[in-house]
């Protein structure tokens, strides 16, 4: 066993730095019809893509990949129309 005396003092807190991010505000995680069909979409993209993947067949790979590009053009279209998250054409109820 060693002899070494261990200090009782506690190492000095780290200053706290400020990035420039306010966590303070809500993002509202998505939880809108853009946001939802956009994940759907591009999940349905990303099943066609894997079952391409695991047959070996390119078609149907690159048609699957195709579909999740549409879900996120649909997304974007959709946000842009007032169904994103805190758009004009929802009830802005909350939770």
């Amino acid at each position: 066993m060693s002899k070494a005396t261990v200090s009782g003092t506690k190492p000095a807190a780290a200053p706290k730095t400020h990035h420039g991010i306010d966590h303070s505000i809500d993002l509202g995680h998505g939880n809108s019809p853009a946001a939802w069909t956009c994940v759907i979409v591009m999940l349905i993209g990303a099943l066609i893509a894997s079952i391409a993947f695991v047959i070996a067949n390119t078609p149907i790979f690159v048609a699957g990949a195709a579909v999740m590009v549409l879900g996120l053009l649909a997304g974007y279209i959709m946000r842009k129309a007032g169904y994103g998250v805190g758009g004009s054409k929802l009830k802005n109820v909350g939770h």
